[in-house]
């Protein structure tokens, strides 16, 4: 009889054992990462690595203006200056009928659709912080609505100076 206990119990705590392995849970988390290196040579990018995913510019109702955007770039090139422009020109603020005018400027240029050097060659080869500044005109008092512009920022290595 004490054979049998022994056996059975024997048996229980077998079953119990495996019965407890296969109701451990786990739980997973995927991590991405990811790194930019930037070229020792030419580079021009916001030092916030989500500036331009979703920007706002709000409303002060106070004022009637809307906001100023703000992002500060590392820029260098080793072999000359560095130049800026917005891809096919400034675009404004658009909401399929009404046009709010916007202004680009880069290290105090204002940018428009042809390149223009924006960094002396002395200063950018030693690397800089630039600030780039995105203003809007006043809304006219009409202006309501939902306003949005994919502008394209592009920086140009510039020729060293002969």
């Amino acid at each position: 009889m004490f054979k049998k206990i022994a056996f059975a119990a024997s048996m229980v705590i077998v079953s119990l054992s495996s019965a407890v392995a296969f109701a451990a849970e786990e739980s997973r988390s995927a991590i991405h990462i990811s790194a930019s290196i930037p070229s020792k040579v030419f580079h021009a990018q916001p030092r916030d690595p989500n500036f331009g995913k979703d920007e706002k510019m709000n409303y002060v109702l106070a004022t009637g203006e809307l906001t100023a955007l703000r992002a500060l770039y590392d820029v260098r090139h080793t072999s000359g200056g560095i130049g800026a422009y917005i891809e096919g020109g400034p675009q404004a603020l658009h909401n399929g009928a009404n046009n709010i005018p916007l202004t680009y400027t880069f290290n105090g240029v204002t940018l428009t659709g042809a390149s223009q050097e924006v960094v002396t060659e002395a200063a950018a080869a030693g690397g800089i912080s630039a600030d780039l500044v995105i203003t809007a005109a006043k809304p006219g008092d009409t202006q309501n609505g939902e306003y949005s512009a994919t502008p394209v920022l592009i920086f140009d290595a510039l020729a060293k100076a002969s």
